[in-house]
């Protein structure tokens, strides 16, 4: 059996901040929980299944990349050779030892290599074999997302890994199976593996390709110059490497007569996790945040607690991070935050909204207005998307997300960032809009 010594788990701790004085009769109570996987290594699977980990290279990983090859990916026929050439980036950034496959995406779903409903293990043989076979992807049929997912899921689950990840690349819209064949598809591959998903060029569904990323737990984006693909194919490859625990929960505990009003991850980018809640347990929830390498992300907590008296405290939630287990047992990580509720008098305690809270408050509610201003633009209705656009400039500006302000003026002219003053653009590039849809949820951190 291999080793473990302290450096190969991540530690991973808690920090809550809030403001827990509430006024007599108040009930809401909020935090910002920051989650910090620090140190390298692996850990549930390094402890409770030393197989699944190999000392000095990371955990055992098994990686798909779905590449679109729809008639489409011809027009123009750059955008083929580039998706080629990224895939064979992202097979060049593999770990030794990690499992791999290659599926092309039509209206069905091709196994490109290895082939046999098996996977391959990266060495040099083996990416110059996958390699060779990318040369002899050609586009042509349609699109049907789901099926290149559950031939994904179907292969990954042949390898006994610690890490599920997957990649995928489209130029078009679902065109070929149902939004509920697709809906089905991500449903079941919830939670068996996670997903980053690119839309290459400008005739793709944003919410389709944002929707696919959210199901599964991984990032959204755009590459609208095919050119761009290997750079962020390798980029993408390499944070999969860098994963060093898959599944892990962020469990809430609440008194009783406490509600949980919502969960939603803030921080890099904001993601409702509130209606994903698995019960564990009596007053536990635990809610799904993927797969860690080291970083650190934010989530926004809202409880409701029952009314107290003056002077009166409690205990209004406690998060703690675990790994399920096959057989229902958990895995704890050890970090633990509370959340605390105070009942004061004092009206400048109790009226004082603590900055993280204020801060990502305000970040979700620029991703909500981004959609919501793009919508009404798509609709016809100026008015109303002057209007949401120009909070959204005047959010961007206020928290200091100067990446959002800088594709909003893409959109629109502005005349005023403070007061939120703007006009929409006559003519706007399809590329940009797409860009600021797709990046919308994207947050700043707090400066502390």
């Amino acid at each position: 059996m291999a080793n473990f010594s302290k450096s190969n788990v991540p530690q991973f701790s808690v920090d809550v901040y809030q403001n827990e004085y509430l006024p007599e009769g108040g009930r809401e109570v909020n935090a910002i929980v920051t989650v910090t996987a620090t140190g390298g290594g692996t850990i549930g699977s390094a402890v409770a299944a030393p197989h699944l980990y190999s000392p000095g290279q990371g955990p055992s990983a098994a990686v798909a990349v779905m590449v679109d090859c729809s008639g489409s990916m011809d027009y123009p026929p750059t955008k083929m050779r580039n998706a080629r050439d990224a895939t064979a980036a992202a097979i060049d950034t593999l770990r030794d030892g990690v499992h791999f496959t290659v599926i092309g995406g039509t209206h069905v779903a091709t196994e490109v290599y290895p082939g046999g409903g098996r996977l391959a293990v990266a060495d040099a043989t083996t990416r110059e074999q996958a390699k060779q076979a990318l040369r002899r992807l050609s586009a042509g049929g349609g699109t049907a997302i789901g099926t290149w997912l559950r031939l994904a899921d179907r292969l990954l689950a042949t390898a006994d890994v610690a890490i599920r990840h997957g990649i995928l690349l489209t130029d078009g819209r679902n065109e070929h199976e149902s939004a509920e064949d697709l809906r089905a598809a991500l449903d079941a591959c919830a939670g068996r593996f996670t997903c980053d998903a690119r839309g290459v060029g400008t005739d793709w569904e944003v919410k389709e390709v944002t929707g696919i990323a959210s199901a599964l737990l991984g990032t959204a984006d755009i590459v609208a110059d095919p050119a761009g693909l290997a750079a962020d194919f390798t980029r993408m490859m390499e944070t999969a490497m860098g994963k060093e625990v898959a599944d892990v929960a962020l469990r809430l505990w609440t008194p009783v007569g406490t509600t949980v009003k919502f969960v939603k991850q803030v921080a890099p980018t904001v993601e409702e996790l509130t209606g994903r809640r698995s019960e564990a347990g009596p007053r536990a929830g635990d809610y799904p945040t993927g797969s860690w390498g080291d970083e650190s992300r934010d989530y926004h907590v809202c409880v409701e607690v029952p009314a107290a008296n003056l002077g009166q405290e409690m205990l209004a939630a406690r998060v703690s991070l675990v790994i399920p287990e096959p057989g229902g047992t958990v895995q704890s990580l050890g970090a633990q935050g509370l959340v605390r509720a105070v009942w004061t008098d004092d009206m400048a305690a109790s009226t004082s909204i603590n900055p993280q809270v204020a801060h990502y408050t305000g970040q979700a509610e620029l991703a909500q207005v981004i959609q919501q201003g793009l919508d009404l633009r798509k609709a016809g209705d100026i008015d109303g998307a002057t209007a949401k656009l120009g909070r959204a400039v005047q959010l961007a500006g206020a928290s200091g997300n100067a990446d959002t302000a800088k594709l909003l003026a893409k959109v629109v002219d502005v005349v005023d960032a403070a007061a939120g003053t703007v006009r929409l653009k006559a003519k706007v590039e399809e590329a940009d809009e797409m860009t600021l849809e797709t990046r919308s949820t994207k947050t700043v951190r707090v400066k502390k």
